[in-house]
């Protein structure tokens, strides 16, 4: 298995390179594509079978060469970029129906707005932000009430960007599946008296994934 950086727009790919199935992953709003988090995930569901491809937004790119802090680009940048590397894909021969894109929290929000447009095989959302925390009225839920594409969102019971109980309460389209990480936080890590660990949680929801992708 590689993990190698790619020319050009600075992907890093895992997993068999003639995988039946190419996962783009875009990272969160505060840790770019070599986080730990997008690292485990990434190797995990490589693993598994699927050739997974990390891209960073202009911000995080930008921060991970000057050190300096930046908070995120603006939705219509961060989708364009997201639109590129979607093209480039295509271009190199990908069958959209092949291919699925998603992320971390903000990076699989971004994704969700463009998967039906772009007609992808599926979208995978890793903790995804329901709300701000603490703002439960402030809802990123209207496009998700008539999403078409296959989705699997993996969310934590503890995640304060939406909770088991607040979730419910949601109308969600019924392409949405939703895989509950036990004791997860946003980032999936429980509390030490569950008597869970970082890694299972990370590996559970990887195999969600896999699973998911499985019955395509």
């Amino acid at each position: 298995m590689s993990d190698k950086p790619e020319d050009e727009l600075e992907l890093l790919t895992v997993g068999p390179p003639g995988a039946d199935w190419a996962l783009f992953l875009a990272h969160g709003a505060g840790q770019g594509m070599s986080s730990p988090f997008m690292a485990h995930i990434a190797d995990a569901l490589g693993r598994g079978g699927v050739r997974v491809v990390r891209f960073e937004f202009p911000y995080m790119a930008e921060m991970r060469r000057t050190g300096n802090r930046k908070p995120p680009n603006r939705e219509p940048v961060l989708l364009e970029h997201w639109n590129l590397v979607i093209d480039r894909e295509l271009a190199a021969g990908t069958d959209a129906r092949r291919l699925l894109i998603g992320g971390k929290s903000l990076g699989g929000r971004m994704a969700s707005l463009i998967a039906d447009e772009r007609e992808v095989a599926a979208l995978v959302c890793l903790g995804y932000p329901f709300h701000p925390p603490g703002k439960p009225d402030r809802l990123r839920t209207e496009h998700l009430r008539a999403l078409r594409t296959p989705t699997l969102i993996c969310q934590g019971t503890r995640d304060t960007f939406g909770k088991p109980e607040e979730v419910a309460s949601y109308a969600l389209a019924p392409s949405i599946r939703l895989a509950w990480i036990e004791d997860g936080d946003h980032s999936f890590k429980p509390r030490k008296q569950s008597g869970r660990t970082w890694e299972q949680n990370l590996e559970q929801a990887a195999e969600a994934v896999v699973d998911f992708i499985a019955l395509m």
